[in-house]
């Protein structure tokens, strides 16, 4: 038998008992829009789950401190206490180590001020996180530049979003109306550097540093930081510290190591942290709630399954019972040259046909119920936001390009494999028999 001919006739046959067929294929369409919806919300929520995370914006980046061995433990005053030893510093050497590990692109020092650093703008002032970075553009931090340049260059200073809403006017009145967050790009600010003297004396240093530059948000360390030149910051520690700083035996505060990709980030924090140091990336964070996520979508996808199981019971009870309304029929198949292979293709098509059929039905009912979800809960989760000061949903369902496709084909497969004992059942039917049948 033709392929065309075969399609044709299980068509025809769909058609002769359409009430019957459609009943069957509502519980296909049930089980495939639980499953695309059930998924799609797995997915959405772990995007979500992702996107939200406090400070992640770039997952090549690893974070390093200095290694610390806290095996070393000594009994204080009757209770336990405890004392650092054998601190493993972040020295040029030590640079020089990491960079050479396989898959690392860049190693960047950072410092922060140790001093107590005072900002003045007019009658306002604020305090910040002063960080010297061992480079002169702050771009290579992976930060871009929502105004201005992210360029340093001596005097001048790149800072984060949230740095002009630091500042507050120490004269104001309780009755004044809120601070309006100054526009700092372009401007001067006076850093007050203060220390103290042996004799309790506070001793202040003004430096006049230019704004050349403020940060996109990122949520993260970045937003209340105020970026210069690491020669700034060291000259300023030496200041207040009173001696020169030996980066060969102090080292730098952290490293930012950049790697190639973020499928090398996890290998590479490893090898940092057998090296001595503390290394962390936001991607083990990430990898953690993938997995998470996928493990919640094989059970929603599990839960959906069980309504096609339940689907696929219907559509062999349908199948079966064709074969007895049509018993005579599969006779005069076979009598005129059907071989059992014909017979076993037709009742196969029919079923698949109704899987496919239902697949259909399931995808458009699953993703317009993934639709109206993403609506209702969008609109919920809104208003939320705007009471609690919250970052709104842009989604809590999200279908993927190959769910509907997998959905389809599932369901399908589904239908095949439940007609397989009807249809092997019809096409052992001998023809005589089949004949005499009423």
């Amino acid at each position: 038998m033709r392929f065309l001919d075969l399609v044709s006739l299980i068509f025809y046959n769909l058609s002769r008992r359409k009430g019957r067929v459609l009943l069957t294929a509502v519980g296909v369409v049930i089980g495939t829009a639980a499953v695309v919806v059930l998924v799609s919300l797995a997915v959405g929520l772990r995007e979500n789950a992702t996107q939200q995370l406090w400070g992640i914006n770039d997952l090549t980046n690893i974070q390093v401190y200095p290694g610390y061995n806290m095996d070393k433990m000594v009994m204080m005053g009757g209770g336990m206490g405890g004392e650092v030893t054998d601190i493993k510093f972040l020295t040029p050497k030590a640079i020089k180590d990491i960079a050479a590990i396989p898959g690392v692109t860049k190693v960047i020092a950072q410092d922060y001020c140790q001093a107590s650093v005072n900002m003045i703008f007019g009658k306002l002032q604020a305090y910040g996180n002063v960080m010297g970075v061992d480079v002169t553009d702050v771009a290579d931090l992976g930060l871009t530049a929502a105004e201005g340049t992210t360029e340093l260059s001596k005097g001048t200073a790149v800072v984060g979003s949230w740095i002009n809403r630091n500042f507050y006017d120490p004269k104001a009145r309780p009755n004044d109306p809120p601070l309006e967050p100054p526009q700092l790009i372009g401007q001067t600010i006076k850093f007050v550097i203060s220390k103290w003297s042996a004799d309790g004396v506070e001793v202040k240093k003004t430096i006049n540093i230019k704004i050349v530059g403020v940060i996109e948000e990122t949520r993260g360390e970045s937003d209340g930081s105020i970026y210069v030149r690491m020669e700034d910051v060291n000259a300023w520690n030496e200041w207040a510290r009173g001696v020169r700083i030996n980066r060969n035996k102090e080292g730098y505060s952290n490293l930012i190591v950049k790697a190639e990709s973020p499928e090398v980030v996890i290998d590479i924090t490893d090898q940092i942290n057998n090296l001595g140091f503390m290394a962390y990336t936001p991607q083990s964070t990430v990898e953690g709630i993938n997995s998470f996520f996928t493990i919640l979508q094989v059970v929603f996808g599990g839960v959906g399954a069980i309504a096609l199981l339940v689907a696929a019971i219907g559509i062999a009870n349908t199948m079966a019972m064709a074969i007895l309304e049509r018993t005579r029929e599969i006779g005069l198949m076979k009598a005129i040259g059907a071989t059992n292979r014909d017979v076993m293709s037709i009742f196969l098509g029919e079923a698949a046909g109704i899987g496919l059929l239902g697949g259909l039905g399931g995808v458009l009912v699953g993703w317009g119920g993934s639709a109206l979800l993403n609506i209702v809960a969008v609109s919920y989760y809104a208003s939320q936001a705007s009471s609690n000061g919250a970052s709104p949903l842009s989604s809590v369902a999200s279908t993927p390009f190959w769910l509907p496709l997998f959905a389809l084909v599932f369901a399908t497969v589904i239908g095949l494999l439940s007609g397989l004992y009807p249809a092997l059942r019809a096409a052992t039917l001998v023809p005589v028999t089949a004949l005499k049948y009423e």
